[in-house]
């Protein structure tokens, strides 16, 4: 069983920065790929940046490409979301999940999920 908590939302303006941080608590957590997902209100959740398990390997929806960067602490079971230059349709609850093997983008592809951290941005 992996539980996910994640942290450091909160209200900030438009482009500014903010970074999320997720911790897991797996033994095995070098073996797990994580990513990271957000629902806007009213809306599904939608895939954002994951990363693979040792870390070499990271992918971003084109709405986070150039502004958003997934990394990972396997000593210290942590991921990241690291986010510039935020807009008012960044926001959203932020979602940790992670996933054995090989890292997704699709949310039926992760089996364990956080509760989420909400980021709101002002215009």
């Amino acid at each position: 069983q992996v539980q996910l908590v994640e942290s450091g939302g909160g209200l900030v303006q438009t482009g500014d920065s903010l970074t999320l941080s997720c911790a897991a608590s797996v033994r095995t957590f070098n073996t797990y790929a994580m990513g990271w997902f957000r629902a806007a209100p009213g809306k599904e959740r939608d895939f954002v940046a994951a990363i693979s398990w040792i870390g070499g390997t990271t992918y971003s929806a084109d709405s986070a490409k150039g502004r958003f960067t997934i990394s990972r602490d396997n000593a210290k079971k942590m991921v990241y979301l690291q986010m510039n230059s935020l807009k008012p349709e960044d926001t959203a609850v932020y979602y940790c999940a992670a996933r054995r093997g090989n890292w997704g983008t699709e949310r039926d592809e992760y089996n364990y999920w956080g509760q989420g951290t909400q980021v709101t941005v002002s215009s």
